[in-house]
């Protein structure tokens, strides 16, 4: 197995792990590797959704720790939050995060174009490691915000 797929393996397994506890919010895991390839900080999505796991993995560590390092996240950073506080792509971005690994896009309004944010801000983004587990953890959030769409 790859270092790509341990990583997002681990980001995935805490994820599950709050399954059922963060709604509305849908439950991400976030590990987060220092620019050395050792890994510094790693999160869930806090107990009714808040903090994001993004927000929580960095929150962990001191300032400039995560510069140059690389994020697994097992859906797409959020774009915007709805609360007025810096949404993930940008904390990570503020970070210095080098490059971002995702599982998956996230098609809410609010998720939706983190990457490009990301991409935009210079971060190298890969897509799709365990996309398929990811598809199916996800599959209940993704009809939720189909069906508000309608």
């Amino acid at each position: 197995m790859s270092a790509h797929s341990l990583h997002m393996r681990r980001a995935m397994e805490l994820a599950k792990m709050q399954a059922g506890r963060t709604a509305p919010n849908p439950s991400v895991g976030c590990v987060i590797l220092d620019r050395e390839g050792v890994k510094i900080s790693e999160a869930a999505t806090g107990d009714g959704g808040r903090p994001h796991a993004e927000e929580l993995a960095l929150s962990r560590l001191p300032v400039g720790a995560a510069a140059g390092g690389t994020a697994y996240v097992t859906l797409e950073p959020c774009r915007e939050r709805s609360g007025g506080t810096a949404s993930c792509s940008q904390r990570l971005i503020d970070a210095g995060v080098a490059k971002i690994i995702i599982a998956t896009r996230d098609p809410h309004p609010l998720g939706s174009g983190g990457l490009t944010r990301l991409r935009e801000a210079g971060l190298q983004v890969e897509l799709g490691p365990l996309r398929v587990e990811a598809d199916e953890f996800y599959e209940e959030f993704f009809d939720s915000v189909h069906e508000n769409e309608s």
